[in-house]
């Protein structure tokens, strides 16, 4: 495994385990089995609604002594429906509760728009809550590091300009930035910005969405395949005898990005960390960074979400 080192002290591992939509038995099997695979770094959030599956697994590990707390990297995130200074410490609380651990290694604002809750947990039926103040909400993300609750902290979703007015305002600077990154989406201004400011870049949706462009709003600036069939990552994948998921990872992971792709079967939870043992040159690399879409490549925009184009802090261009 390769880290990525933290300003705080901390070793990011620069593969880790994605969650999102994996839950109840299945997760706890494939979780298992990416622990069994090498996995150290487990990516996890209050809105995956899994925590507590995740905390099980962790335990059972811990306590029979096959890992230490200390080789683990744990990640989870503030949702949108908790997005506040006054709800932020009770959440990350009932995290650390579900996750059994007394601290994560990052915690996370999730979105940096803010919602309220209905009901129900549906997100569809929240109601976007614009009073949403990034300063205010830091400010108690920093209290939870001096706390003890989360060893580094960072944001998720936020843009250039959002990203820029934490900065401007913190004791404890952000330092770790999740985003959508894959061969479409490859944002390298905002990869440029955040290393210069020495964010470590996680990218989610990694290894792009397929089956699910319809349901997640996906919008193309041309017509482009579906990125597992994009014949340029298909012949570099045969050049190196490698599947096309695994020079998908070591493309982002080559230029400094750190990566979290989900998976239950355990053969590709097996070969998507296998990918340090071979290394893309500038040719590959050139013709994969051609491959860009810019912003209508984005998988996710967050449309699931009511109203949410009308928020003042809806992070990304609102029509591509």
């Amino acid at each position: 495994m390769k880290y990525a080192k933290l300003s705080s002290g901390g070793n990011m591992p620069m593969v880790g385990y994605g969650t999102w939509q994996a839950v109840d038995s299945v997760l706890e099997s494939a979780l298992n089995e990416a622990l069994k695979c090498g996995y150290r770094h487990i990516d996890t959030a209050t809105a995956y609604e899994n925590e507590h599956v995740i905390g099980k697994v962790l335990k059972e590990w811990i306590t029979s002594g096959k890992v230490t707390r200390d080789e683990l990297f744990i990640v989870t995130k503030l949702p949108p429906f908790k997005n506040r200074p006054e709800d932020l410490e009770e959440c990350l609380k009932k995290s650390l509760k579900d996750l059994q651990l007394d601290y994560v290694d990052m915690y996370l604002i999730h979105t940096p728009f803010s919602v309220i809750a209905g009901k129900s947990s549906v997100l569809s039926d929240m109601e976007i809550d614009v009073t949403t103040d990034h300063l205010a909400t830091w400010k108690m993300m920093e209290k939870q590091v001096t706390d003890g609750r989360a060893k580094a902290i960072g944001l998720s979703n936020f843009n250039i300009r959002q990203i820029q007015r934490v900065l401007d305002n913190c004791k404890i600077k952000p330092e770790n930035l999740q985003v959508e990154n894959h061969l479409y989406l490859q944002q390298p201004e905002l990869v440029e910005y955040c290393k210069s400011n020495d964010i470590i870049v996680t990218a989610y949706s990694c290894l792009g969405a397929k089956g699910g462009r319809e349901s997640l709003g996906m919008n193309w600036t041309k017509d482009l395949p579906e990125i597992m069939e994009n014949e340029v990552l298909l012949n570099i994948a045969k050049k190196h005898s490698k599947t096309p998921a695994q020079v998908l990872l070591r493309f982002i992971v080559q230029k400094g990005i750190v990566v979290i792709p989900k998976s239950t079967n355990p053969q590709r939870l097996m070969s998507n960390i296998e990918i340090f043992d071979f290394e893309l040159d500038e040719q590959d690399m050139e013709a994969l960074i051609d491959q860009d879409a810019g912003e209508g490549g984005r998988i996710v925009r967050l449309l699931f979400f009511k109203g949410i184009l009308d928020h003042p802090e809806y992070p990304f261009e609102k029509s591509v």
